[in-house]
C-alpha cells in the first residue's frame, strides 16, 4: 500500500525516531534514578559552567572557591562540600559526566531527589523530555519526503498545508516553526540576563519542552529525509499534487 509520501512503508522513519527517543529517554531515566539510588546527601549544591567539566575530581574547577557573589560558580565549601563524579560507580559517573559537560548545574535551577542534586537543571530536563515527545510524534506521523523541509512538515496534516505548498512557503514555514519553538525559552532566558526578572523551575521545564519538541522533530526529519528511497524526485507525493523537481 502506497503511503502519503509515495513509498510502500515507513520503516526507516519508525526506526530513526525509536532509536533517538530511546537514547534521550534513557538518559532522562538515569537523571532521576542516579540521585534516587545513591546514598542520601552524596551530591551537594552545585554551580558550574555550561560546556565545561567542573566536577570530575576534588581539584576540579567547580570545587574551588569562586566567591558567593560570583557570576559563575560559588564557594563550594559553603554548599555541602566537594563533589567528584569520578568517585561514583560507572553508571552514575556517566550520568553526572553528561550533566557536567552540557549543563551549568546551578543548584537554584535544579531539583533535588533524596537530598542529591540532579545531574541536569530543570530547563534541560524539559528539553530532553520535549525531544522524546518530538521523536514519538514523528514516529507516528512523520514521512520521508526527500527534502528535510518536506519531511519536517509531514507531521502536519496535508489538508493544513495547502497554502504552504500553493505559495511554495515550505522553507519559510519550517524556519518559522523552529523560531516560534525557541522564542519562549529565549525570552525567558534573556529576560533573566538583561533584567531583574527571575524565572521559575516550572517555566523552565515548560519552555524547555516546547524547544525540545521541535528539536526532536527536526533531528528526526534530518535523518529520515532520504532521497535514495525514491526512484526519482517526481515519485514523491506532496500536498496539492505538487511535484518536487530538483534543479
Amino acid at each position: 500500500m502506497v503511503s502519503r509520501n509515495g513509498l510502500n512503508n515507513r520503516n526507516s522513519e519508525i526506526k530513526i525516531s525509536k532509536i533517538l527517543g530511546f537514547v534521550f529517554g534513557f538518559y532522562i531515566i538515569l537523571s532521576f534514578l542516579a540521585p534516587l539510588m545513591m546514598e542520601e546527601g552524596t551530591v551537594p549544591e552545585l554551580s558550574g559552567r555550561a560546556n565545561a567539566i567542573d566536577y570530575a575530581n576534588e581539584e576540579s574547577w567547580g570545587n574551588l572557591e569562586h566567591g558567593e557573589d560570583s557570576k559563575i560558580g560559588h564557594d563550594q565549601s559553603k554548599h555541602g562540600g566537594n563533589f567528584a563524579w569520578l568517585d561514583l560507580n560507572p553508571i552514575w559517573a556517566f550520568t553526572y559526566l553528561i550533566g557536567d559537560i552540557n549543563c551549568h548545574q546551578k543548584h537554584e535551577r535544579s531539583w533535588e531527589i533524596n537530598d542529591n542534586q540532579m545531574p541536569i537543571c530543570t530547563r534541560d530536563i524539559g528539553i530532553l523530555f520535549g525531544i522524546v515527545l518530538g521523536c514519538l510524534v514523528f514516529r507516528i506521523r512523520g514521512f520521508n519526503r526527500w527534502t528535510i523541509r518536506d519531511t519536517f512538515l509531514t507531521i502536519i496534516p496535508d489538508s493544513k498545508l495547502a497554502m504552504v505548498y500553493k505559495n511554495d512557503a515550505r522553507m519559510t514555514s519550517m524556519f518559522l516553526l523552529i523560531i516560534l519553538s525557541i522564542l519562549p525559552i529565549g525570552i525567558d532566558g534573556f529576560a533573566q540576563i538583561l533584567t531583574t526578572y527571575e524565572s521559575t523551575n516550572l517555566k523552565r521545564v515548560i519552555t524547555g519542552i516546547i524547544a525540545g519538541f521541535c528539536l526532536g522533530w527536526l533531528i528526526c526529519s534530518m535523518l529520515a529525509a532520504k532521497p535514495d528511497h525514491f526512484d526519482n524526485s517526481e515519485r514523491v507525493i506532496l500536498p496539492l499534487g505538487s511535484l518536487l523537481k530538483i534543479k
